[in-house]
């Protein structure tokens, strides 16, 4: 039975219905509460449409993470925007998200970590590589700031953006990041203050 059912559309395959109802189910309800079957009929599409692009569900949670970074829906987005200055760039990691009626879910790839808590899992594995990623941005930005320690700087700026991200959730208050940032602006400062 169909409950929830999103309207078709002219042009998307099933394979972009199918990651845009994972995307709303599993931000409303989180990942492993999220069965296949109600991702195909929310997508709409056969059981055997779902299994024919993503055979397990770990498939399905990889695509899914994989289209948020494409998207530009993350904060890696902010990260490599060359139009703003690096140090405008960092702070973006702090600013509130889009307004949405949706309870805040922080960061999607520390959600999936958290849903797939084996390290070894392909999605755990998955959210380690972004999450490794975004202090690799961090760190060339640092660095082209002129911070001396930049891995070290770049590894307390992510540590406070992801504590942020998680505390934005539990407290269910999206713009939580305005105290990371106060802490973000004054390691950035005595980081890049002139030594003499």
């Amino acid at each position: 039975m169909r409950t929830t059912t999103a309207p078709r559309r002219q042009g998307r395959g099933g394979r972009e219905r199918i990651l845009a109802a994972a995307a709303q189910l599993f931000a409303a309800q989180g990942i492993n509460a999220t069965g296949m079957e109600q991702v195909a009929d929310q997508a709409p599409v056969s059981k055997r449409t779902l299994y024919a692009h993503f055979r397990t569900k770990s498939d399905l949670v990889i695509a899914h993470l994989q289209d948020l970074a494409s998207s530009g829906a993350t904060l890696e987005a902010v990260l490599t925007c060359e139009d703003i200055p690096p140090r405008e760039r960092i702070l973006g990691l702090f600013d509130q998200p889009a307004v949405d009626a949706a309870p805040v879910r922080g960061c999607p790839f520390i959600d999936a970590a958290v849903e797939f808590p084996d390290p070894q899992s392909a999605v755990h594995a998955h959210a380690r590589e972004q999450k490794l990623r975004m202090v690799q941005l961090v760190t060339a930005l640092v660095s082209e700031l002129g911070c001396r320690e930049p891995a070290a700087l770049a590894e307390q700026l992510v540590t406070l953006a992801d504590g942020a991200a998680s505390r934005a959730m539990v407290l269910n208050e999206a713009d939580y990041g305005r105290h990371a940032r106060a802490a973000a602006e004054v390691l950035l400062d005595r980081a890049l203050a002139d030594p003499r």
